[in-house]
């Protein structure tokens, strides 16, 4: 067992804990900070399988601007005030039911796959996930989805202020 294996097992462990709080959490501010804990405890993760691009994307995009959205709408509906006990219902279950058999199917899926390691050749390895490579993919053979959500992006914003707006 060395320094990796160790590394990784608490990396998972540490996210596990903490998208459960994501979960569990009783105020929409303490969820919205688990999940930070959660997208950086999974850049850690990349770092480790030596996915730095997808690792700093990880932290800049999602941890840094995605959640500072999430936190303007928590903070704009006002949703700091904690939740009500929990109840049973219809929807819950169904998501209950929902969740469990993703998780069997998922474990089905990995049971499938053989066990053989395939390694790159030193010249694909100094290559692959630089940003040149991704840069590349996503203005040559994805540059129709990457415009499409853009645009999307622009017109959700758009939109976001427009609600916020008429409220204020």
């Amino acid at each position: 067992m060395n320094i990796e294996q160790v590394l990784f097992g608490a990396f998972a462990f540490l996210t596990l804990l903490s998208a459960a709080l994501v979960i569990f959490a009783k105020s929409p501010v303490s969820a919205a900070m688990a999940l930070v804990s959660t997208f950086f405890f999974l850049a850690g993760i990349y770092v480790l399988l030596w996915a730095h691009t997808v690792a700093a994307l990880q932290v800049l995009v999602y941890a840094g601007a995605i959640m500072v959205l999430f936190l303007f709408v928590i903070m704009l509906l006002n949703l700091g005030e904690e939740a009500p006990g929990p109840r049973l219902t219809l929807g819950r279950i169904a998501g209950g039911a929902a969740a469990t058999g993703l998780l069997v199917v998922l474990s089905m899926a990995i049971a499938k796959v053989p066990n053989r390691v395939t390694t790159l050749s030193e010249s694909a390895a100094h290559e692959f996930g630089t940003m040149k490579t991704i840069g590349t993919a996503i203005f040559t053979q994805w540059l129709l989805p990457f415009e499409a959500v853009s645009l999307l992006l622009l017109v959700a914003m758009v939109g976001a202020v427009v609600v916020a707006k008429s409220r204020i």
